[in-house]
């Protein structure tokens, strides 16, 4: 009798997947593997070695050439969402794995809500003045608070997520411009918004939002020296992608005063390793990489696993190969 295939499901850290999908059928034709904790080097490959499949939350875990080629019995890798920045999607192609991956649900949409989330977190000092009354106490000098209407709106990357987060800015009465590398004039005013270099973005822009893809272009592209070009009661905000950001130069510049703050819901290691200096920062307001965390979307994820797994077991071609 020939032994069931070994899928191994990675980086379910919300423990989501089983809730929104009906995995029962994989479960009785494999030997399924859920695994909710962080997972990287030896310990994932100890957990993956085996593995004929393996279905990945995101890009939660590391998937280098070097790990690939120590994976002999793989026939399919799976991920969630359209992108996997910590892949190496050649090592597979060179083996000849199939990739496939499943739709990424409405996490644009998410995105912008959490970047306005964190946006008005952060210029209304929400988490401090909750502080405040836990403590017992009323108003005090910091809680005459800025306002954003009338100021301006800088939006690095404008894109689905960017011009969502440009249209709620407009709607609130700021001045919105826009850079980036490929941007044009035409395109910005597309969306009625105004293209400015990034210098002349970064000096005079009240919220700075990130929202590029990372690139060889725009990895590290707010460095120390960009930073500093920031107004001091500035708020700079980024839920798109860490590597966008040189962490230790923001760290450093919160220090210097500019920019005033930052939020972030995106970070080079992912959690947050208890001893990382981003905890004892001043002026940052963080969270736990929540832009796409929403209930459609992680159903999303579930259902279209579960519809990719499904066809691979029925030796059918997987509904969302990647390309």
């Amino acid at each position: 009798m020939q032994a069931q295939p070994r899928i191994v499901v990675l980086g379910d850290y919300e423990q989501s997947l089983q809730r929104f999908a009906d995995w029962s059928s994989i479960a009785q034709r494999s030997q399924l593997c859920f695994h909710h904790e962080p997972l990287s080097g030896e310990t994932l490959y100890e957990v993956v070695k085996d593995a004929e499949v393996i279905a990945l939350v995101r890009d939660r875990s590391p998937f280098p050439a070097e790990l690939i080629r120590r994976l002999p019995k793989l026939k399919l890798f799976l991920f969630t969402g359209a992108r996997n920045n910590l892949l190496d999607h050649q090592a597979l192609i060179d083996r000849g794995i199939p990739i496939a991956c499943t739709a990424g649900g409405p996490s644009k949409e998410t995105t912008a809500e959490l970047t306005w989330a964190l946006i008005l977190a952060a210029s209304k000092n929400i988490v401090g003045q909750t502080q405040l009354l836990q403590q017992g106490q009323w108003r005090n000098p910091e809680s005459v608070l800025p306002m954003l209407s009338g100021q301006r709106l800088g939006i690095i990357g404008l894109g689905s997520i960017g011009g969502i987060v440009a249209k709620v800015g407009a709607a609130f009465g700021m001045d919105v411009v826009c850079w980036s590398p490929n941007m044009t004039t035409e395109r910005a005013k597309a969306v009625n918004c105004e293209y400015v270099p990034l210098d002349t973005l970064l000096q005079t822009s009240k919220i700075v939002s990130l929202h590029l893809v990372v690139s060889q272009n725009t990895k590290g592209l707010i460095n120390l020296e960009r930073l500093q070009l920031m107004r001091t009661d500035s708020v700079l905000v980024n839920t798109a992608r860490s590597a966008l950001i040189v962490t230790a130069d923001l760290i450093e510049a919160l220090k210097m005063g500019r920019p005033g703050k930052a939020a972030l819901d995106v970070f080079d290691m992912e959690p947050i390793p208890m001893d990382s200096p981003l905890r004892y920062a001043p002026n940052l307001l963080m969270s736990p990489h929540l832009g796409f965390i929403a209930e459609p979307i992680l159903s999303s994820f579930a259902n279209g696993m579960v519809d990719s797994l499904t066809a691979w077991l029925d030796g059918k071609p997987v509904p969302l190969p990647f390309k």
